[in-house]
């Protein structure tokens, strides 16, 4: 889960990184915030996603669905 405390250094290593550059530490850090971060964005639109329906004009429900999921590999 993301917090409030890691948004805050994510957005304090971006300025910093601006302004005066970051260590080989303060970038791996950065890297590893951002990519948690966006986990938790997609896990979030992924649970949005999955409660969403689509009203037809008969009046019936359609889940959204994954298109990933449903298209054949070969």
């Amino acid at each position: 889960m993301i917090t409030d405390a890691k948004i805050k250094r994510i957005n304090e290593l971006a300025r910093k990184s601006k302004t005066e550059g970051l260590t080989p530490a303060e970038k791996a850090e950065q890297k590893k915030l951002r990519e948690e971060y966006v986990a938790a964005f997609r896990r979030s639109l992924k649970a949005e996603l999955d409660n969403t329906y689509i009203l037809n004009p008969d009046g019936t429900k359609t889940a959204v669905r994954d298109r990933r999921k449903d298209t054949k590999k070969g």
